[in-house]
């Protein structure tokens, strides 16, 4: 069955990038709404921007979506990644502003709360996306892949200059909580040369020590270290899992990638869906519904931070 939000959260804090202070509500929306964004800054009649792989503008810093009036809403990932994580299905996401706030750099503060209050099952069918055979998209040398699967799962692999990163790799199934556990609390990271780039150009205006995990060779600046001796590969999978969310619904297979980023995620998507004997819409009974993300999942599995 579908699900959405309980009751409305609601957030505040400065974008990653536009280092201004937007509050972004996450409300509960009915059944076959899907997720959407919503600018209260905006015309009603302009203003929504649905979570659509199709609407994507490439960027190379975010996930930026554009409706067809022109209106966007960029930094995406994180949100989607925990609505994608803990089972939500529809929700409505009103914004005063065109990014979210970046929080702690990670999807876990919008987890807790979600997870605190809990989700509202809806009477309504739930379709997902069956992975039928392999599909590949490459952007130099950065690849991904989804190929079929019994189950949602998610490799990453990540090669960085940067000892304190270094080569990193992880696989993991998504069933049963496993993103609440081991994805939802790693943060965006960077390295210092990059960060100093970036605020010249007035970039990453609103990044901060705080909210992502700085390296600098072999040396983590973020105070207090890292909180996963793997974050980054992590935060990869993290990103990953919200912009797949960008399919329209939970994905069956395996999503497999290589020193890829947002743009590649979307360009596999791109990819998947012009093919239409690589995938299937599939109605989810209760055999797989119990392997989704998010189901079976509890406050009490969310990692403590400091």
């Amino acid at each position: 069955m579908q699900s959405t939000l309980s009751i409305p959260l609601r957030f505040s804090g400065c974008g990653l990038h536009s280092g201004v202070t937007t509050v972004i509500t996450l409300c509960p929306a009915p059944a076959d709404y899907g997720i959407r964004f919503v600018r209260t800054d905006q015309p009603a009649e302009c203003a929504v921007v649905s979570a659509a792989w199709d609407l994507v503008e490439i960027s190379p810093l975010c996930t930026k979506i554009i409706n067809h009036a022109g209106i966007s809403v960029s930094t995406v990932e994180h949100v989607l990644a925990a609505l994608a994580g803990c089972g939500v299905h529809n929700a409505r996401i009103e914004m005063d502003g065109q990014e979210p706030p970046i929080l702690d750099g990670s999807a876990r503060p919008f987890a807790l709360e979600i997870l605190r209050h809990g989700i509202k099952h809806l009477d309504a069918p739930l379709k997902v996306l069956r992975i039928l055979r392999e599909v590949t998209y490459q952007s130099g040398s950065a690849w991904a892949k989804l190929i079929p699967h019994s189950e949602p799962w998610i490799s990453f692999h990540i090669d960085f200059e940067d000892s304190a990163i270094g080569i990193q790799q992880k696989s993991l199934t998504l069933t049963n909580g496993s993103f609440i556990r081991e994805l939802c609390d790693s943060r965006t990271f960077c390295r210092n040369k990059d960060v100093q780039a970036m605020w010249a150009n007035g970039l990453a205006l609103g990044g901060t020590m705080e909210n992502a995990v700085v390296v600098d060779g072999d040396t983590v600046l973020s105070p207090g270290g890292l909180r996963h001796k793997d974050e980054a590969v992590r935060h990869k999978m993290l990103d990953a899992l919200g912009d797949l969310y960008l399919a329209g619904a939970p994905i069956i297979g395996h999503y497999i990638g290589h020193c890829s980023g947002h743009e590649t995620t979307n360009g596999l998507l791109r990819a998947l869906f012009q093919d239409e004997d690589a995938y299937e819409w599939v109605k989810c009974d209760s055999d797989l519904y119990r392997i989704l993300p998010g189901v079976n999942t509890s406050l009490a599995e969310l990692p403590l931070v400091a």
